[in-house]
């Protein structure tokens, strides 16, 4: 009966030289994990970065308009309160507050965003001094509301187009 000493040695220096060998595979674990969690920050974060003035906007069956240049938001509160941008603003301050942020380019596209319960005189009052200003892109701003969707569940924004004459 004879023992077997060398296999167990020439097999001792075989896996030494296995540990030696550089591994070629790339782990792309990692990569994936990384790029799942900014997926997620990024869908958590998209919707923060629209206009942070709280309405109610009307319900329309209007689809969204497609936008080429950064528009100018003016929003109008349930109780009249008018802002431009995210800061409050009156009815004489408008046009020329719009006009220096347009930098005279009248035909930037403005967004009116008018709460449903806004008075309806004010928000004719701003459509009116934009008009006046020389702006010909005015948009009106709603949450669609199509055959399918119920009040409660429209969350998409639409544009309906006012073009000035």
């Amino acid at each position: 009966m004879a023992l077997s000493a060398g296999g167990s040695g020439g097999a001792g220096r075989g896996r030494r030289r296995a540990r030696r060998r550089p591994l070629s595979e790339i782990n792309v674990t990692p990569l994936v994990d990384v790029m799942l969690v900014l997926l997620i920050i990024f869908m958590v974060a998209a919707p923060l970065l629209t206009v942070a003035v709280p309405l109610e906007l009307p319900k329309t069956d209007a689809g969204s308009v497609e936008q080429i240049e950064e528009p100018i938001t003016v929003s109008i509160q349930r109780d009249g309160t008018i802002y431009v941008q995210e800061d409050p603003a009156t009815l004489e301050q408008l046009g020329p507050r719009i006009s220096a942020m347009a930098g005279n380019n009248l035909e930037r596209p403005i967004f009116v965003r008018g709460d449903g319960q806004a008075p309806y005189g004010v928000v004719a009052q701003v459509m009116g001094r934009l008009s006046a200003t020389g702006f010909t892109r005015l948009n009106l701003v709603t949450d669609s509301a199509g055959p399918q969707a119920t009040p409660a569940t429209a969350t998409e924004t639409a544009e309906g187009t006012a073009e000035a004459p």
